[in-house]
């Protein structure tokens, strides 16, 4: 079987998810060494408590957010800056490895800016939903998890509108969100779990909506579907 020995070894990834995955990586690498106090000194050892204080999305910082219009306005970076923090390496690794392969199928279609509005936009409305729709809550909210769900929810459009294209069964394209979820709750079960689920939800629902906007023709491409119908 004849071989393009000119291929790059890896598969190419768009450009906008090495945007979005590369900070991600610098970050876990910079507190990961910290950590283990190759970098940073003595203070090393606490750089991954101050990401958090400095990036995390805190439910009483939202919730005050929310009375004064916004202010602090300086504080709205966190809506999306606490993708930016894991709670360890695993923690990290599973989020940047998750970005990079559904970003590759999504950002083979979308154009870069869908990609860009589907990410954080799902980040920005799972921070919301878990800061301001659990009472006495106080836990922050850190690590990409919602915006990988956001991707996922556009990923699920493709196949909705795909499979409802050719007249297969479109609620199929649902099977991915619902084996996540279920595996989610059994790991919840077994090892307890917070109420980031919350947040990786309304991820999946933001990317999933935003896809009618950031997905190529996505609107007018349902629309034509319900009309052949």
């Amino acid at each position: 079987m004849d071989q393009d020995h000119n291929a790059p070894p890896l598969n190419p990834l768009p450009m906008i998810v090495w945007v979005l995955a590369l900070p991600l990586i610098a970050m876990e690498l910079a507190l990961s060494l910290a950590e283990r106090g190759l970098v940073g000194g003595a203070q090393g050892v606490g750089w991954r408590l101050q990401a958090v204080e400095r990036f995390g999305a805190f439910p009483e910082l939202l919730k005050h957010q929310l009375e004064t219009g916004g202010y602090p306005l300086e504080e709205l970076h966190r809506l999306v800056s606490y993708t930016l923090v894991h709670g360890g390496i695993t923690h990290a690794i599973f989020a940047v490895v998750m970005l990079l392969a559904l970003g590759k199928w999504v950002g083979e279609i979308f154009r870069w800016w869908g990609v860009l509005v589907v990410v954080l936009g799902s980040a920005a409305a799972g921070a919301l939903a878990y800061g301001l729709l659990i009472p006495d809550l106080r836990a922050p909210l850190i690590g990409a998890y919602p915006a990988v769900y956001g991707l996922i929810g556009a990923f699920t459009f493709l196949l909705f509108t795909n499979l409802a294209r050719v007249g297969a069964n479109k609620y199929r394209a649902f099977s991915l969100i619902g084996a996540l979820l279920f595996v989610q709750f059994l790991f919840g079960v077994l090892f307890g779990a917070g109420w980031d689920w919350v947040a990786d939800v309304t991820g999946f629902a933001a990317g999933f909506l935003l896809s009618f906007i950031a997905a190529p023709g996505g609107f007018r491409r349902v629309l034509d579907q319900i009309r052949q119908r």
